[in-house]
Formats: C-alpha cells, sequence, structure tokens
C-alpha cells in the first residue's frame, strides 16, 4: 500500500492553488505513464473485438476524462478491457457497428439507474470464482482467436472453430507476420525481469514500438493499423436495429452487468493499494454509466474500470483523480496530433499483445484462491462455458452451479457413526434438514435393537421434518428395550423441539465446552437423558467431551507448544470456581502463567509458593505483565470480615496474609467500582484487596528491578461475577472501570 508521505500532504492552512500545484508533482508523471500503456492496448482490445480500431481510442479518452471526473474511486483508471472483446465482437456480428454503439449508451444509462439505486454493492454479492472463470474464459477465447492473426491468416468468429483449425493455421504461417508476433510476445515476458531503469518504459509500449520500427527497418510487408483520414471527425453513430429485439435488451444488460462487476472489483482491488479515500461505489457506476453514454454515442467502446491501468496509476504515485483525467488528454492530443503514426504499426503486433494479455486473464493465482475455497467448479464450468458455447451460457452455468453448491453447503450433513463402548454414537453436523433424512434413516437402520446408542447432534439448523424423523426414531427404539442418548453440543434444537419450544430461530447458548457441567448436564437431563441414568463423576464426562470435541482442535496449537513455555502474563486471582482466566481474558494455552489461591493473595514472611512462581515467571519466563484479578461475592473477603469458620486452622493461617488489605480498606480513602461503592462490604474489601496485593509485588525484588527497567506492568483487575464483566484500575481515579474504557492503556 502507497501511503502519502508527510512532505506530501500540504498543511489545511495552504490555498488551493499550493495544494494542487503539489498534487501535480505526482499526478502528471503518473498520467503520462498510463497513457504510455493505454494507447496501445486500447487499440489492441478494438482490434480483438472487431470494432474501428479508433473505437478504442474513444473509449480511452471518455474513460480518462468523463469516469475520471465523475466517478467515485479518484485513482481508478477507466477504458476498454479485454474482459468486454467476446461479448463486444458476438454483437457487431449479430447487429453491426452503429447497434452495438447504441447498445453501449443503454448500458450506460442502465448503470446509471443502478448507481442512482444505491445498489452498487449488490454487484459484490457475486462470486469471485464466476468473475475469475468468465475473465479466464474471454482470455482463452482472446488467445486462440488472435493466434491465426500472429501466425498471419484470419481468425474465425467460433473459438471452437479457432482451436481446430490452428493446426492447419501452423503449418501455412507467414513469416514476417509470425517474427512480429511472437517477438512481441517475447518482448512482454522478458520485459517485467528487465532492470528497473528498463522497466520504466511500459512493457505494452515498449514491444509495440519495438517490432513497429523493427518491421520498418527490415522493410516487411505486413498488415497494419488502419486508421481513417477523418478519424477526428466525431458524430452520433449508435443506431436501433430492426428487429431480434429480445437478445438486444439481453445484450444491453450483459454489457451494463459485465462493466459495472468488472468496474466495483477494480475499484475495491484499487482501494487496497494507496492509503487516500475510499471509493464511492454507487458514484462509481454513475460516472461508469456516463462515461458509456458518452463513448457509444461519439462511436467508441464499452468503458469499464480497468485494475491493471489503475494499479499502473497508483503504483506511479498518482495522488488524486486529475491523473486519471490527464492520461485522457494525453491520448486525446496523440490522435489529434500523431494519428498518422498508428498505420505504421503491425497488426501481428497488436495480435501478439492480446496473446499475452488473454493469457494473464487466466491466472494461477485466482485459480489457486478459488481452488482453496472449493469453488474450482464454479470456476471451470464459467470458463467452460464460455469457451465453447458463449459469454452468457458460461456466465448463467457458473451462476447455477454456484448456486447449487451454495445450498449444498446450506444443508449439507456430514453423518458417521462411532464406536462407544458396547453402545453406538451416530454424530450429526451440519444443517440438517429434510432432505439428509435418507442418509440418516440408512444409518438408524443398521443400529442393533435393545443397544445403547448416544445421537450427538452438532446442527446449525434442525427443521421439522428432521425433528419428527429423530423424535420417531428414538420412540421406537426404546420400545425395543433400547436407549438413545440425545446430546447436543451447541444450540438445543432437538431439546427445544421436545419441550414445545419454538425453534425457529437459534438464541443465545453458551458454548459447551465454556458451560459449566451442571449446566449442559441439566439441559441434556431435562430434555432427553432418562431419568434413571446417572452417569460418571463431572471431571470424567467433562473430559470425555474434550476428548470428542475440543482435542482435535487443540492438537496443532498444542503441538506447536510442546517444547515452548513463553507465556505473557503472569495472571494471579482467587480459586473461586466461578472465575475462569482463559475465558474472561479470551487466552489459549500458553498465553498466562495462572496462580490461584484463596483470597488473590501475596503473601509476606515465611510463605515461599506464590514468591517462588513470581521469580519463575518473571526471571525464568519473562513476562511482560503481571495481572492481580480480585471478583466479587469472594468468599476470602467474607471470611475476613466475619471470621472464618470454626475448625479450619490452615485457611485462618492463610487468611492472616488479607489482613493488610482489612486495614486498608478500614484507614485509605475509598476505591469505586464504574464511580460507584460496592454495596457489599466485602466487594468493597476485595478491591482494596487487589491494590494491597500490587503494592506487595511492587517490592518483590524480581519485580522491582523488572519495573525499574521497564520490561513489565501491573494490572489491577476485577471481575464482577454477576454482570460478567471486566474492570481495570485506573490510578488517576482510584477507580475500576470497565475494560472497554481502557482502549489507551490496552493498546500500549
Amino acid at each position: 500500500m502507497i501511503e502519502p508521505t508527510k512532505e506530501d500532504l500540504p498543511p489545511p492552512t495552504q490555498s488551493w492553488v499550493s495544494r494542487v500545484r503539489n498534487n501535480l508533482k505526482h499526478d502528471l508523471p503518473a498520467s503520462l505513464v498510463v497513457f504510455l500503456v493505454a494507447v496501445p492496448m486500447s487499440l489492441g482490445i478494438a482490434f480483438a473485438s472487431g470494432a474501428p480500431l479508433i473505437s478504442g481510442l474513444i473509449a480511452a479518452v471518455v474513460g480518462g476524462i468523463v469516469a475520471g471526473l465523475l466517478g467515485g474511486s479518484p485513482l481508478q483508471v477507466s477504458g476498454p478491457t479485454a474482459g468486454q472483446t467476446v461479448i463486444i465482437a458476438e454483437a457487431i456480428q449479430r447487429f453491426g457497428w452503429a447497434e452495438t454503439c447504441a447498445i453501449t449508451v443503454l448500458a450506460g444509462v442502465v448503470q446509471v439507474v443502478l448507481g442512482k439505486s444505491r445498489v452498487a454493492r449488490g454487484a459484490l454479492a457475486i462470486s469471485p470464482a464466476i468473475v475469475h472463470g468468465m475473465l479466464g474464459g474471454i482470455g482463452i477465447t482472446i488467445v486462440l482467436s488472435q493466434l491465426h492473426v500472429v501466425l498471419g491468416g484470419d481468425m474465425h468468429s467460433a473459438p471452437l472453430d479457432n482451436l481446430i483449425g490452428l493446426p492447419a493455421q501452423v503449418l501455412d504461417a507467414s513469416a514476417p507476420a509470425t517474427t512480429v508476433g511472437l517477438l512481441t510476445v517475447g518482448l512482454l515476458v522478458v520485459w517485467p525481469r528487465l532492470p528497473a531503469a528498463a522497466r520504466k518504459v511500459p512493457g505494452p509500449l515498449a514491444a509495440v514500438v519495438g517490432v513497429t520500427v523493427f518491421s520498418l527497418v527490415t522493410g516487411m510487408t505486413l498488415d497494419r493499423v488502419a486508421v481513417p483520414d477523418n478519424a477526428l471527425r466525431l458524430e452520433l453513430v449508435p443506431s436501433l436495429p430492426d428487429g431480434e429485439w429480445t437478445a438486444f435488451i439481453v445484450t444491453v444488460f450483459m454489457i451494463a452487468a459485465m462493466a459495472s462487476i468488472e468496474s466495483l472489483l477494480s475499484a475495491v482491488a484499487a482501494d487496497k493499494l494507496h492509503g487516500g479515500p475510499r471509493a464511492d461505489l454507487n458514484r462509481e457506476l454513475v460516472g461508469q454509466g456516463t462515461a458509456n453514454i458518452v463513448s457509444g454515442g461519439l462511436g467508441g467502446l464499452p468503458v469499464t474500470g480497468v485494475i491493471i491501468r489503475s494499479s499502473t496509476n497508483i503504483s506511479s504515485g498518482a495522488r488524486t483523480r486529475a491523473s486519471t483525467v490527464l492520461h485522457g488528454v494525453w491520448i486525446l492530443l496523440f490522435v489529434i496530433c500523431l494519428a498518422g503514426v498508428l498505420r505504421s504499426i503491425p497488426l501481428a503486433a497488436l495480435a501478439g499483445l492480446l496473446v499475452y494479455v488473454g493469457a494473464r486473464l487466466v491466472d494461477l493465482e485466482h485459480i489457486r484462491a478459488v481452488r482453496r475455497h472449493g469453488d474450482l467448479l464454479v470456476y471451470l464450468v464459467t470458463l467452460g462455458g464460455v469457451v465453447f458455447l458463449d459469454l452468457m451460457s458460461g456466465v448463467l452455468l457458473g451462476l447455477g452451479v454456484a448456486a447449487l453448491l451454495t445450498l449444498r453447503r446450506l444443508l449439507w450433513t456430514g453423518i458417521r457413526v462411532e464406536g462407544d463402548g458396547d453402545g453406538r454414537r451416530i454424530v450429526v453436523e451440519g444443517a440438517f434438514a429434510a432432505v439428509s433424512i435418507p442418509r440418516l434413516t440408512s444409518v438408524l437402520a443398521t443400529v442393533p435393537p435393545g443397544t445403547t446408542v448416544t445421537l450427538e447432534l452438532v446442527v446449525d439448523y434442525l427443521d421439522h421434518a428432521a425433528f419428527d424423523t429423530l423424535s420417531a426414531w428414538q420412540q421406537a427404539h426404546e420400545r425395543t428395550g433400547g436407549t438413545v442418548i440425545v446430546e447436543e453440543p451447541g444450540h438445543p434444537w432437538f431439546a427445544h423441539g421436545k419441550a414445545g419450544t419454538p425453534t425457529v430461530s437459534r438464541t443465545r447458548v453458551l458454548p459447551r465446552w465454556f458451560a459449566p457441567w451442571s449446566e449442559w448436564e441439566r439441559v441434556a437431563a431435562g430434555a432427553v437423558v432418562p431419568a434413571q441414568r446417572s452417569g460418571p463423576p463431572s471431571v470424567l464426562r467433562g473430559t470425555a467431551e474434550y476428548e470428542r470435541h475440543v482435542a482435535r482442535f487443540m492438537r496443532p496449537t498444542l503441538r506447536r507448544l510442546a517444547d515452548a513455555h513463553k507465556p505473557a502474563t503472569l495472571f494471579l486471582t482467587c480459586g473461586d470456581a466461578r472465575i475462569v482466566p482463559n475465558v474472561i481474558t479470551s487466552s489459549g494455552p500458553g498465553d498466562l502463567f495462572t496462580v490461584r489461591n484463596i483470597g488473590n493473595l501475596v503473601p509476606a514472611g515465611t510463605d515461599s509458593s506464590v514468591a517462588a512462581a513470581v521469580e519463575f515467571a518473571v526471571g525464568t519466563l519473562g513476562v511482560r505483565e503481571i495481572a492481580v484479578c480480585g471478583h466479587s461475592s469472594c468468599g476470602a473477603m467474607r471470611a475476613l470480615i466475619g471470621g472464618t469458620p470454626v475448625g479450619a486452622p490452615a485457611l485462618r493461617s492463610w487468611l492472616r496474609h488479607g489482613l493488610p488489605s482489612l486495614d486498608r480498606a478500614r484507614t485509605s480513602e475509598p476505591v469505586t467500582l464504574d464511580g460507584l461503592l460496592p454495596e457489599a462490604e466485602w466487594d468493597r474489601l476485595a478491591l482494596h484487596n487487589v491494590l494491597t496485593q500490587l503494592d506487595r509485588l511492587s517490592r518483590h525484588p524480581t519485580v522491582a528491578t523488572a519495573l525499574e527497567r521497564g520490561e513489565i506492568r501491573l494490572i489491577g483487575m476485577y471481575f464482577d461475577v454477576a454482570s460478567a464483566r471486566v474492570h481495570l484500575y485506573d490510578e488517576a481515579t482510584n477507580d475500576f472501570r470497565p475494560v472497554s474504557i481502557h482502549s489507551g492503556q490496552i493498546a500500549e
């Protein structure tokens, strides 16, 4: 990402003249680089589309000036794009050039309406696999057609015909055209590998100019670019067709959709390359639509945002939309002053350029990304449809396959059978709907009568048909003397259904691996576990739950930590069972070195257990912070105030380490909790107790040394059990405040 440097950002008090001058020193050279890239590309795209070559330059000029001024992505560069060549070629062949210009105008109107309707972000819902598959299919189509031109022949209208006719064209190749075409491709391939000084000249410009000069110097006889003498005489070109209105309208919407999607995706991609203002996608759609109205009206190709030119613009240092507009101005001046130069360019050179561009549309990185996300089939179907049928058929096929895959993923249910002692465990995962009932019933039919079956439902949804099937099978199996235990680690869909509770939507349920044993055992027992069933002790059931559901997820992390113990924090808290350090700190294995005792105390004097832990954590492990966490309704604080239970001499001996906290609470100024004094005396004592332990820690020799060096910090925490909220101590206000308020401290 390119961020403006400090000197590039003028002070707010500078005049607009100074700001413009400051921006122009970046925008002007960037616009020249983009102009040099756009000219040969625009000619090549017009040539591949079968349109007048000047139409490509008209679209580039309009895209630069009109879309540049009106669009919502300041640094995006617009113009004709290779992605439109196939559908434009089909439109020209079917309707004619004048009618294709009318299609471009009407497509622009559709884009403006869509932009004004503020639905631009809806286009981003289309699967990237479809977009990349479409571009890949277009790229293959371009390569198959332009290879014939590179070899000195004529391309066919259908990609399959081009493929079938390629061997014969190779045998009948024209030496001059083949030489020029292959030389163009070779220069484009090696150009990115040349030294940086050479690469300052854009590769497409260098290749086309280089082979053009070579062909002129060697006196080659070649077909060259035909530019009319009256290229600057612009007139309204569009014309409506005499018939085929349905196909005409469909093509309008197809071009509008393609131009919109490509422009919006390009704008989003361009945003990732710079640190300036983000794109207004609805405004961008209006700008692109207006540019298409103007371009089609003047006899130009459709306009869309082009990521190749946009990235060139950004990497060349552009700061504002002035760069985009200026690149269109330079193309216009080029047409006015140097149109005759275009007549020297060999068509084989443009064909070579298009072969290179088309091949790059089949992007291996995109294919790998699509494969990683499981959408390779969508990509291949779209690509194949574009190549072997037509562009619209390919896109529609891709949309259909994507919809089917999405439906499958939404309704997918994984069903597996595991041994469970003398019984069976049947695990159902995913969304359990009616379409999965046949597979489940075939599994349930294999269960012998009278066996104990644990039915584990890890499902995102359970519809009515699935619930009825499970409930009926459970009743039938239990009538044979069998036992059915239904476990639901996540949301209790089945339990709610049994209880007559609505199961239309998911309610908030604490995940089973966070919830107390008593909670999920109570839910299970109250819903589906027979009342007479008495399971093993909770710790055994809990560890069994860990083995089944959690261990496989923890294994990769713990394997990495097996020989590495470098916790970030020493966490000193009470032994109270309601305080779960890893839950309230959202931490995992390897994060906290935890010390727990009655009352979260740091003893002074003879007791060395906590002192040893502190020395080990700070001196050996090198923790960066020590947190002391007290909590509400603390039994140790109650005992300090009301006296320890009779017959607990060890507890009485231990709690003497809390007496300084009791003295502090009675003699020091009050400590508040979110600005208020807690109602319960023991809760007020718990706040003072945290501060007392922090004072003791700060005087510990190992901690004191680390504090002096700035290697560690001390944190006071308080957990309010009833509200499940964590508070941090703020020394400036002598107040424990909610952790959400301490954003500055957290960021440190």
